[in-house]
């Protein structure tokens, strides 16, 4: 059984100690990115899965993009509708990656930041379904993450269980990262210390090999799958994060 502390990860805790980081000029960036990795245009219509709060979602749509977002916290959405640019911003719907609730179809689906992976690897596989379910023919599929290769580096660079710590603050989290082989999965114990509670909470994500993920890929109706670290930059051992196209 996968455990993944959903509501405690992607409560309130999240956006106190990631928002910080989470800048207008990173989201900028990382939408410049996402719009020279899909080659479309003004009037394109995009599905952003899981959307979050928005952070991505609104600003595709404010170079003009026609915007669907779909997120499984029905908090993230609000915080994303009240940023949204006016008329011409998203719509967002409340859902679950698994069987999204909608049957429009896109150019383009974008999956960002460590997004896909969450659940055991049948329903991952049925997620990549669904990916494929609303898209044109030819439309692309856009998947950022952790690259399997480079964490499994890291993580052995050091002591392991690997800590990664951010502090607001007083406040504090701390996470404790491991690897399991046999599933192929790393797996998080995180504490949090905040106004003077302490909670605790447990994530896990799926990180498939360039390989794996190919195989899923083609299962799901997709032909032409490509690899890249962030920026563009050629994939190798080294490279922490992972970036797929698929069409």
């Amino acid at each position: 059984m996968v455990r993944f502390d959903a509501d405690a990860v992607f409560g309130d805790d999240y956006l106190h100690f990631y928002g910080p980081g989470l800048t207008e000029e990173r989201n900028r960036a990382e939408v410049e990115e996402i719009c020279s990795l899909l080659g479309l245009s003004s009037g394109a219509r995009i599905l952003d899965a899981p959307c979050g709060h928005g952070r991505l979602a609104n600003l595709l749509a404010g170079r003009g993009m026609v915007v669907t977002g779909v997120d499984a916290s029905e908090a993230f959405l609000e915080l994303a509708r009240r940023s949204a640019p006016g008329p011409s911003g998203p719509t967002y719907l409340q859902g679950d990656l698994r069987r999204l609730p909608t049957d429009d179809r896109f150019d383009a689906v974008v999956c960002w930041f460590t997004s896909f992976g969450y659940f055991d690897d049948d329903e991952n596989r049925v997620v990549l379904s669904e990916f494929r379910r609303v898209l044109e023919p030819g439309g692309v599929l856009l998947i950022e993450t952790m690259h399997h290769d480079g964490f499994l580096r890291s993580v052995l660079a050091g002591p392991v269980p690997s800590v990664f710590k951010i502090t607001v603050g007083d406040d504090l989290m701390v996470d404790e990262t491991d690897f399991d082989p046999l599933t192929g999965r790393s797996e998080t114990e995180r504490t949090v210390v905040r106004d003077g509670q302490v909670r605790r909470s447990h994530f896990s994500v799926r990180l498939p090999t360039p390989p794996e993920l190919v195989g899923w890929l083609n299962d799901a109706g997709f032909d032409r799958v490509s690899f890249s670290d962030r920026g563009g930059r050629p994939l190798t051992v080294q490279s922490r994060r992972l970036v797929v196209t698929a069409r």
